[in-house]
């Protein structure tokens, strides 16, 4: 049985990288490219899917307001070139959240969730395809290329021209910006709290208002950052 995916995006050259990745994965059915939202909800009031990439910034219309007219929603992954909507997108419990320009290792692996959410909730779907994208990134240290598995960073810190990488076993000095940081990782996995730091959003042991704690260590959270902290804290906070 074939994922029937629905486009959304008004950039041409967007929606041409998407079609083109959707082509190179089995089981799954491009049944409409839609240039705006309007076209999408109509589409949607005629046809049922089973997977929508949204884009966000849209005339009109946009990916957001969208969602919440959708008479039945299905799975979505929301594709745009901005993190600022990673904390709304929690709450909307999209399914992923990939910035752009997207690799298609990047869009592989968001694919294979939904194949694996679809399959745990035991709705029909095919296997998911044979590889994943890359759950590690190779970091620059010295002379060397350092292979770094995600899942194993507690937080990142700026240091004046580098960035500090603190993992569950080491720590890395890397000669980039944390403004480069924070585009590259995932915003789904990854939220950053202050000027200085980006923390791994599972490994928060704690929290209050002011401040986080990871791996033992206290990390404050900025005045322009605490909003957005706030809210995604709350909205995936199991609490008592």
């Amino acid at each position: 049985m074939q994922v029937k995916c629905l486009i959304v995006d008004d950039e041409p050259i967007a929606r041409d990288i998407l079609e083109s990745y959707i082509q190179k994965i089995e089981g799954l059915e491009l049944v409409k490219s839609c240039q705006n939202a309007f076209e999408a909800l109509n589409y949607l009031h005629q046809q049922p899917v089973d997977l929508i990439f949204l884009d966000i910034q849209m005339p009109g219309l946009n990916g957001m307001e969208l969602m919440k007219s959708m008479p039945r929603r299905p799975s979505i992954i929301l594709t745009t070139a901005f993190r600022e909507y990673a904390v709304e997108s929690y709450e909307m419990e999209v399914l992923d959240y990939l910035l752009k320009p997207i690799p298609f290792e990047r869009f592989l692996a968001a694919v294979n969730k939904y194949f694996q959410h679809a399959q745990a909730g035991n709705n029909p779907a095919p296997a998911p395809p044979a590889s994943t994208g890359p759950d590690y990134i190779y970091l620059s240290v010295g002379k060397r290329m350092v292979k770094i598995f995600l899942q194993d960073i507690l937080y990142i810190e700026s240091q004046r021209d580098a960035i500090k990488v603190k993992t569950l076993r080491e720590e890395l000095l890397v000669h980039r910006t944390i403004s480069f940081a924070e585009q590259k990782l995932p915003a789904q996995e990854f939220v950053r709290i202050h000027r200085s730091f980006i923390v791994a959003i599972d490994k928060i042991e704690a929290y209050s208002a002011i401040s986080v704690t990871i791996g033992g260590k206290e990390l404050p959270i900025g005045r322009n950052y605490k909003n957005e902290v706030s809210k995604l804290l709350k909205s995936i906070s199991n609490s008592w």
